[in-house]
């Protein structure tokens, strides 16, 4: 099953001629955070969106993953009952299937 990931388009950019995504999070790297955020199915994608993006006005794209091969957590944030997979280490160019638009909803 693959997993979903919000980036900035500039961010994306950039990890193509790094030649890999260390991207956590708006305005955080994976550095800062610890992990890659991502999510499980287009339901969690969509208020992800609505809660952190909304008032984004840069260019976004919405990242599918195949998790296979990464050190995929599914982890349950302290403010959330549900459960999202969290990504530990880079994401490899490789790992990333399709780079489509995304408009927050």
């Amino acid at each position: 099953m693959n997993i979903l990931h919000l980036a900035l388009a500039a961010d994306w950019d950039a990890a193509r001629q790094a030649g890999e995504y260390r991207v956590s999070t708006l305005g955080r790297t994976l550095e800062q955070e610890g992990f890659i955020h991502a999510c499980a199915d287009q339901t969690q994608l969509h208020g992800v969106a609505r809660r952190f993006y909304a008032q984004v006005t840069d260019p976004l794209v919405l990242l599918t993953i195949d998790p296979a091969g990464l050190d995929v957590r599914l982890e349950t944030p302290d403010d959330s009952p549900e459960a999202f997979p969290h990504i530990y280490g880079p994401l490899p160019l490789t790992a990333v299937i399709s780079v489509t638009p995304f408009t927050t909803p």
